[in-house]
């Protein structure tokens, strides 16, 4: 999932706009981009697959200048895009996964579209919404008709000379925020960004919604839509612990799932409760407190430095970094019982080689795997994480239990059944801990806070309110 981060001020924005988007480096690891807009469009993208935004863009930000800009930190693609469309030139910047998107390409090139920018072998997204925006009537008729077009999820902004067009895509699956300080606006897709800078959050921008941001301030100019179906896995999470989302903390959300994961835990005792870094801290920081068992730390990460081990693209990558950034502290570890916290298992190759082996290497007397979300049953259609089937614990477990591929897995939804058991039992014992025992479905959607039917909840069942 791409973090997007925009700014429009009445000076120079730069300082705005290269702080604001390095605060979302947690959101993607294989591109960074900006562009600014003064007297011209300047434009600026680089890999940061092996370094840091900041030290990618320093000299960039120093040399550009303008008073509005887009910047974002990208999971796939090269962005911002720009182009010189009928309604004068733009850049953008885009988040989500496009489901159609090889249909879609396929139609614009026989229609006489052509795509100039390539990303891994094929069309790069952001410029393929921005050919779609550029085929209607105006740029807000432009934004409705590419959400007709798209199947999957995109939010967007666009700079152009009249300021910043934020839009949120229709099933709010992806979220926006505006903030407001003495001198400037901005768009975010994490609040995270806007403490430091000074900026108060004044709008959550809404499902199909389209705002005009500039120097006076905000302009409604397409109404969002009541529907919301947003993430539940940025709370878990991608989010990070300081940002919200319809106006829910993410900290707060997953030491509720910590809580509640202990309310469940009735039959174990343990020594000590720790929680894989850094997404599962907080998860196990709400455990901690509510079986009144110590939080400690018997495996630390090393440094900053070590990315996240979820988004990389290849599996090599994400194992290396699994591998890397967890360093065991045999003092703590030796003799003991203990609970370990993590956000959720999706493969699991990385949970059972490179945390539980370690607990176990060092000594560990027993592990008890403790995810906060329910098994991961469904690859995503709206960002880009688990791609095929064949990737997810659970059903591999599923498969081995069958012995072949099934696709009614409904009793395997149910955490009450047996065939539910069956499947835990299989990936506890793949996975080589004491015990396994994943969140309810209900206590997590209890945790957010939010009606069930405002959240997306496709990973773990299936199903989705079409818009």
């Amino acid at each position: 999932m791409s973090g997007l981060f925009g700014v429009i001020s009445k000076g120079d924005c730069l300082k705005d706009l290269f702080y604001g988007t390095d605060y979302h480096s947690h959101m993607g690891t294989e591109y960074g981009g900006v562009a600014v807009l003064g007297e011209s469009f300047n434009r600026q993208i680089h890999n940061i697959s092996q370094t840091q935004f900041k030290s990618k863009f320093y000299e960039d930000y120093k040399h550009m200048e303008g008073d509005k800009g887009i910047g974002v930190i990208s999971d796939f693609d090269e962005q911002p895009i720009y182009l010189n469309s009928k309604f004068g030139p733009f850049c953008i910047v885009t988040a989500g996964l496009i489901d159609n998107r090889d249909k879609l390409v396929e139609k614009l090139l026989q229609e006489g579209v052509t795509f100039s920018e390539v990303t891994k072998g094929g069309v790069n997204t952001a410029e393929l919404i921005a050919k779609l925006i550029s085929q209607g009537d105006d740029l807000i008729d432009g934004i409705e008709k590419m959400f007709n077009r798209i199947e999957g999820s995109c939010s967007l902004l666009l700079l152009t000379k009249d300021g910043i067009y934020a839009a949120r895509d229709r099933r709010g699956y992806t979220p926006l925020a505006i903030g407001k300080k003495d001198s400037a606006y901005a768009i975010t897709s994490e609040t995270s960004a806007f403490p430091n800078l000074g900026f108060k959050i004044v709008k959550y921008v809404q499902p199909g919604e389209i705002v005009l941001v500039d120097q006076k301030g905000m302009h409604e100019k397409k109404s969002g839509l009541k529907d919301n179906q947003i993430c539940t896995f940025l709370w878990i999470y991608t989010g990070f612990p300081a940002s919200t989302y319809e106006g829910i903390n993410t900290e707060v959300v997953r030491e509720e799932c910590g809580k509640r994961l202990a309310r469940r835990d009735k039959d174990i005792e343990v020594d000590l409760v720790s929680g894989v870094p850094d997404s599962g801290v907080a998860h196990a920081i709400g455990y901690a407190i509510e079986s009144g068992k110590p939080y400690r730390r018997p495996l630390v990460k090393y440094t900053p430095g070590y990315g996240r081990s979820y988004t990389p693209p290849s599996q090599e990558t994400r194992d290396l970094i699994a591998k890397m950034k967890l360093i065991p502290i045999k003092d703590i570890i030796k003799g003991n019982r203990i609970v370990v916290c993590e956000d959720s298992i999706v493969r699991g190759t990385q949970l059972k080689n490179f945390t539980v082996k370690k607990l176990w290497e060092a000594g560990a007397k027993e592990v008890h795997a403790r995810p906060a979300c329910p098994p991961l049953m469904f690859p995503c259609k709206f960002c880009l994480s688990t791609r095929s089937f064949d990737e997810l614990a659970a059903r591999k477990a599923i498969k081995a239990i069958e012995g072949k591929e099934v696709e009614d897995i409904s009793e395997y939804l149910d955490s009450n059944s047996s065939k539910y058991a069956k499947m835990v039992a299989w990936i506890a014992k793949d996975l080589e801990v004491t015990t396994l025992r994943y969140q309810t479905i209900e206590d997590l959607i209890e945790a957010v806070g939010l009606p069930k039917e405002k959240l997306c909840l496709y990973c773990w069942k299936g199903d989705f309110c079409q818009k």
